[in-house]
């Protein structure tokens, strides 16, 4: 079973990369790709990732890009002067795929649609299970066969890392307590109106690293008066603090844009320090909003 080196390839830098408890390496920035779609969309955001560093790319079978991020990459890789091994590739089960079988050929489904022998991260997307009820006591049996596809996949190569996506402490618990393999990942809807802090320690409690996707709250987040006043001190985009807000925690972030002069402009975050004084003003706007998904009453 080939497991992950301790050497970063030579296109990552290493204060841009945490090293995740399955030994493998990840950077802390990835393009995001939730509704990006259409071959030139993708080719275009990822043409300008590559060219600027990004070294992660995010998709889930949901997503429906698999195909055009593997026709892209093709196209790409030799024209950065990168290869396979340079690219850090997360994938996600679907909700509908929960269960052991139906998990294992999402999982190689995914594979095939990348074009891929392997993935370096793959994550449950969600704790329940489409079509059923949040509340349905089945979700908790689901996943945990989900899980268990996972780690056989893992144990054979196929996946560097395994994780979740959108789990509570509870369902962690949960998973913890019966799981071969710990998860490496926790991603989750993250953002100074949404901090998470119990999740964040918690996750730092069991070396399980946390990932935040919608790092700009769908976009709300960067014209509120106190990330603008904070970002106007440094000279810097609102995106750009929002992000930087996340790092300084040891939170990696993955933001999306069919923009290239934004893709361009979200990885322009090292550098440069938020100060105390600005974490602490942005921590203040912590209410517990969510502009996505709520996972929480997931049985």
């Amino acid at each position: 079973m080939e497991r992950a080196s301790r050497e970063l390839p030579a296109s990552w830098a290493p204060e841009r990369t945490v090293w995740l408890n399955s030994g493998a390496p990840m950077p802390l920035l990835g393009l995001g790709t939730f509704r990006l779609l259409g071959e030139e969309a993708v080719r275009l955001s990822l043409d300008a990732a590559l060219r600027n560093g990004y070294r992660l790319v995010d998709t889930a079978a949901v997503y429906g890009n698999e195909s055009d991020i593997r026709h892209a990459l093709h196209e790409l890789l030799p024209h950065h002067g990168l290869a396979r091994g340079d690219i850090f590739l997360t994938s996600k089960l679907s909700p509908r795929d929960q269960g052991q079988e139906a998990a294992e050929g999402a999982c190689l489904r995914s594979l095939e649609e990348l074009g891929c022998d392997y993935l370096d991260l793959y994550l449950i997307h969600w704790p329940g299970t489409q079509g059923r009820p949040q509340e349905d006591e089945g979700n908790r049996e689901r996943r945990q066969q989900s899980w268990r596809a996972l780690e056989r996949l893992y144990e054979a190569g196929k996946l560097r890392a395994i994780g979740v996506s959108n789990y509570s402490v509870q369902h962690l618990e949960e998973l913890l307590a019966v799981c071969r393999v710990p998860p490496s990942v926790l991603q989750v809807e993250f953002h100074p109106e949404l901090a998470q802090g119990e999740l964040l320690d918690f996750c730092r409690s069991k070396g399980i690293h946390l990932q935040a996707y919608s790092s700009l709250g769908t976009g709300q987040l960067v014209g509120r008066p106190e990330v603008v006043k904070v970002a106007t001190r440094h000279g810097r985009p609102p995106a750009q603090v929002l992000l930087r807000w996340a790092l300084q925690q040891g939170v990696s972030v993955i933001p999306k844009s069919a923009t290239p002069s934004r893709v361009v402009e979200n990885s322009q975050l090292w550098g440069w320090e938020l100060s105390p004084a600005d974490m602490e003003e942005l921590g203040a706007l912590d209410c517990g909003k969510r502009y996505c998904w709520d996972p929480t009453n997931v049985a």
